[in-house]
């Protein structure tokens, strides 16, 4: 089909069977589907070589009328649902003519409709990430067109809102991941808090809630300290070095539920590492203090929002320090009535 050069022959002699002079629905390219699994099954050479022409049809998409596109995208959706193609063939439609001329997204859109419909959006997740493409979908759009919201729009409007969470779900942890890998870096360079709080509060507005925040920090504020191995030490140690970065965790508990969720993580952390198990109620006292954690979350965390995990252990350690913020919320409480 291709002349030199890689445009169209004008000569080409189509065969009676063509999947581009066939109806355009699903049904029958599941039909031509078959056909081509049964043929690759049987002659197993020929497995490479199809998924080779695959790729190349795919970089000269252009040279096809839309219906032909869009006979193409259904097939190929098909076929990578049964195995018969790898999902690395998709990045022929990174090509920067395709791109930018909307035929991609537009070629994708059918193709991702067809390969959901005969798997299920996790199928389609899973060979994704297996090939390193689940992160590089947003680039189905040029560059100055590359949003979350575009792409969600996009998909949605065309039938796959699914497919469209699952995208925004892939850029969000991207997201995450990134900030925590920064994050460490400016931990372990030393940089000033207000630096750091600087930056962090940027990403925030890339659409990462402040709970989601306050764990990032957590976890890599503890991933910056080579721990001592001894329990009676370990608890010393922890106190010292979250100290010190009170006022960054402070910057990021400005909610109930952020302080929450920075409480779970500690308890989380305390039990999964067993040298920590007798520092957690020290680290929640430390991070009353210093204004990191209010009594109320303490409070609440204490009577029902705990998890299982050490959890005897932990309201135990937890008991006497519950109790003085009890008394100590009646006694203002009873002073505020005596003052009114």
């Amino acid at each position: 089909m291709l002349a030199p050069g890689g445009t169209l022959a004008d000569d080409m002699m189509r065969t009676d069977v063509c999947v581009f002079a066939a109806q355009e629905d699903l049904e029958t390219m599941q039909s031509f589907a078959q056909v081509f699994n049964k043929l690759i099954r049987h002659y197993k050479y020929l497995e490479k070589g199809f998924e080779d022409e695959v790729k190349k049809l795919l970089l000269f998409l252009k040279g096809f009328s839309e219906s032909e596109r869009n006979k193409l995208a259904m097939l190929t959706g098909v076929l990578l649902a049964n195995g018969t193609l790898n999902a690395s063939i998709l990045n022929s439609l990174y090509n920067e003519n395709l791109v930018k001329e909307g035929v991609s997204a537009a070629f994708a859109v059918k193709l991702f409709k067809s390969w959901v419909n005969e798997k299920d959006i996790n199928a389609v997740a899973s060979s994704l990430w297996k090939v390193s493409m689940d992160n590089r979908l947003m680039e189905l759009f040029p560059a100055n067109k590359q949003s979350v919201e575009r792409f969600t729009k996009y998909f949605t409007e065309a039938g796959l809102k699914e497919f469209s969470q699952y995208v925004r779900n892939q850029q969000t942890i991207g997201t995450r991941k990134e900030l925590q890998k920064e994050l460490q870096e400016q931990m372990s360079r030393g940089d000033p808090f207000k630096d750091i709080i600087l930056y962090v509060k940027e990403e925030i507005k890339k659409n990462i809630p402040e709970p989601v925040v306050i764990g990032i920090v957590w976890s890599s504020a503890m991933s910056t300290v080579e721990w001592n191995k001894k329990e009676e030490l370990v608890a010393e140690q922890t106190i010292e070095h979250l100290k010190q970065y009170s006022p960054l965790l402070a910057a990021f508990t400005t909610q109930g539920q952020s302080e929450m969720t920075l409480l779970l993580k500690i308890q989380e952390y305390c039990y999964d590492n067993i040298h920590f198990m007798k520092a957690f109620q020290k680290i929640v006292v430390l991070f009353y203090k210093a204004e990191v954690l209010s009594e109320e979350p303490i409070l609440k965390w204490y009577k029902d929002t705990h998890v299982a995990k050490g959890k005897s252990v932990f309201l135990e350690q937890m008991k006497n320090f519950v109790e003085w913020l009890k008394n100590a919320e009646e006694e203002s409480e009873s002073e505020a009535e005596e003052g009114d």
